[in-house]
């Protein structure tokens, strides 16, 4: 049995696991699927297993992914995986992190913990994380690690742009925007946000003058696509010489692509943590040295 770690996946997610394997020098195999006519899922793993195996799922469309790694995490160990990391690029079910009514499931939480029991080590990418500061709060187990796309969607601005001004479309997306514009000295704001619904928000841009300026509207998540489409308008409307969109997970529900256009936006930029057209940005590198700080 080979002593060098082995990196699992199913084969939708072989383009990155290829060149996440090829650069931490780990060996990579392909988790066997079946479906049955009722929905049901027989997995197969390889026989033999490294003491130490990582399973890259991320979990966009998550419910069904949640059951494979119950399946797979507990399997791995019976083949003779002693520890098991989980690398979640997108890490679902983190942005209920309270109950906002009585009897409201914080799904953060319950899935954290679900998570926290399954492997020993977890490495995302940009976690929703809001009232939380840490992924190990939301996700206890002994090695918790957060990347970031926006240092790296930084460097893919800068290469179109010399003075853009980066905005994010709510307070939420502070972080990511500040952490992005510090990169490369850039200008940056953000916009307030009043939600009335998943498809109905209303938009208040920042005091920055926006006027003849390349403008950047960056998240770590676009979903519905309403906020930025509503975002990208008002920008437009106050005189803003072009909007794109950077982020680091490229949800894109329904339309949203569609809607984000006809409000103006140019161009479409994300990180390939969940497959799309749009993605510009690769996660490999970072992800296999953080997998290879998990080993040293």
């Amino acid at each position: 049995m080979s002593h060098t770690p082995l990196l699992l996946h199913f084969i939708e997610d072989l383009s990155s696991a290829s060149a996440i394997a090829a650069a931490a020098g780990f060996n990579h195999a392909a988790i066997e699927r079946h479906r049955f006519p009722d929905g049901e899922l027989k997995l197969r793993l390889p026989t033999k297993l490294p003491a130490r195996v990582t399973l890259l799922r991320t979990l966009d469309n998550p419910n069904e992914k949640l059951v494979e790694l119950m399946l797979v995490a507990r399997t791995a160990r019976t083949l003779g995986a002693r520890h098991v990391t989980l690398v979640a690029p997108y890490l679902a079910y983190m942005r209920q992190d309270i109950a906002f009514q009585p009897g409201e499931v914080v799904s953060q939480r319950v899935v954290g913990l679900f998570l926290a029991e399954l492997f020993d080590a977890v490495i995302t990418v940009d976690p929703h994380l809001h009232r939380v500061a840490t992924l190990a709060e939301a996700v206890p187990v002994a090695q918790a690690t957060v990347l970031s796309g926006a240092p790296l969607l930084a460097d893919l601005i800068a290469k179109h742009y010399q003075r853009p001004l980066l905005v994010g479309p709510d307070e939420e997306s502070a972080q990511w925007v500040a952490q992005a514009a510090a990169r490369h000295g850039f200008e940056h704001a953000v916009c307030h946000k009043i939600r009335h619904g998943d498809r109905n928000v209303q938009i208040a841009l920042p005091d920055t003058p926006v006027t003849a300026r390349n403008v950047v509207l960056m998240d770590d998540v676009a979903s519905s696509g309403h906020t930025l489409a509503e975002a990208a308008r008002l920008l437009l409307a106050a005189g803003a010489a072009s909007v794109d969109v950077a982020v680091t997970h490229a949800l894109f529900a329904g339309d949203a692509v569609e809607l984000i256009r006809l409000a103006g936006v140019d161009q479409i930029w994300s990180t390939d943590c969940i497959a799309h057209a749009s993605n510009a940005v690769s996660m490999a590198g970072l992800i296999a040295r953080s997998l290879l700080s998990h080993t040293s």
